[in-house]
């Protein structure tokens, strides 16, 4: 008996949701890189991206426990010399809850070809409302 591998073409992908609301943003990134890279599939393997799209509602409900809010900073670089901004996460989740959780999950996906690709089925709403209603996303419980 030989191993089975699958090949690209033989990939099913799924759409799930995960709504963020009351929960920890590291958990429910957790969730998501899990999923986007299909580790709960029993046809996985490393070499292949077999992950499934992934929808993440209600990004600004998510919760930093702890002082991670007042504590944890958000850093860019312009390019220019000495351009190094920072954003506390306070004030990060106050504007822009999409891009907190983005980073959360490109954190935990490999930096890789694979992982680059994973991220573009990554798709994250500030509200309740998604507009990929007609793809029958499943509900995920965390």
């Amino acid at each position: 008996m030989s191993t089975f591998m699958p090949k690209a073409s033989d990939i099913e992908r799924k759409w799930y949701v995960i709504d963020a609301a009351g929960k920890p943003l590291g958990r429910v990134a957790v969730a998501a890189a899990d999923l986007l890279r299909g580790k709960g599939k029993p046809t996985f393997v490393p070499h292949l991206d077999c992950g499934d799209h992934v929808i993440i509602i209600n990004a600004e409900k998510a919760v930093l426990t702890g002082k991670k809010l007042d504590q944890k900073f958000y850093y860019r670089h312009t390019g220019y010399i000495g351009h190094l901004k920072e954003v506390k996460y306070r004030t990060l989740m106050e504007t822009r809850p999409e891009l907190a959780m983005e980073l959360a999950v490109k954190g935990m996906v490999p930096s890789t070809t694979i992982g680059r690709s994973a991220l573009t089925r990554l798709r994250v709403y500030k509200g309740a409302e998604h507009k990929h209603a007609l793809q029958k996303p499943e509900v995920v419980a965390l």
